[in-house]
C-alpha cells in the first residue's frame, strides 16, 4: 500500500495516530470456593497470577457488601522477580487473608459473628 501511494506521490502518515477505544465488558460470574455459616466467603489459592489477581480484585471491588478472604498454603512471591508476596497484594488491598500450609481455614474465622446477613446463594439482598 505505501508503495503504491508512493509511486502516486500521495502523501500520507503511517501509523501516526492512536486512537482510544474501550473493550465492552462482560458479564462473567464467581462461585465462592466456601461460604462459612456466618457469611464469610473464603477462596482459596494455590496460585495468585495475574489472571486470578485481577478476577478477585474486580469481584471484590463490585462486592463490597460480601466478606471474602484468601487462603494460601504459602506466602509465595507473585512472581518469580518480584518482591511482592501474596500477603503485601492483600495487605496493599485491605484483604483478609490467611497462610496455612495445611489448608485450614482459622479459627477465629469460622467463631466470627455473622458477616453478611440477608444475602442469598448470588449475593442479592434479599428485601
Amino acid at each position: 500500500m505505501a508503495k503504491c501511494l508512493n509511486d502516486n506521490k500521495v502523501p500520507f502518515e503511517y501509523e501516526s495516530m492512536k486512537v482510544q477505544y474501550v473493550v465492552p465488558a462482560k458479564k462473567r460470574t464467581y462461585s465462592p470456593d466456601f461460604i462459612l455459616p456466618n457469611g464469610i466467603i473464603v477462596e482459596a489459592k494455590g496460585k495468585l497470577d495475574r489472571a486470578v489477581r485481577e478476577k478477585m480484585a474486580l469481584v471484590m471491588e463490585q462486592n463490597s457488601h460480601l466478606d471474602i478472604r484468601l487462603l494460601f498454603m504459602r506466602d509465595n512471591k507473585i512472581t518469580r522477580t518480584s518482591k511482592t508476596r501474596y500477603s503485601d497484594w492483600c495487605e496493599k488491598r485491605g484483604i483478609k487473608y490467611a497462610i496455612d500450609e495445611q489448608g485450614r481455614i482459622p479459627e477465629e474465622w469460622i467463631k466470627e459473628a455473622k458477616a453478611t446477613p440477608g444475602l442469598d446463594k448470588v449475593g442479592k439482598s434479599r428485601s
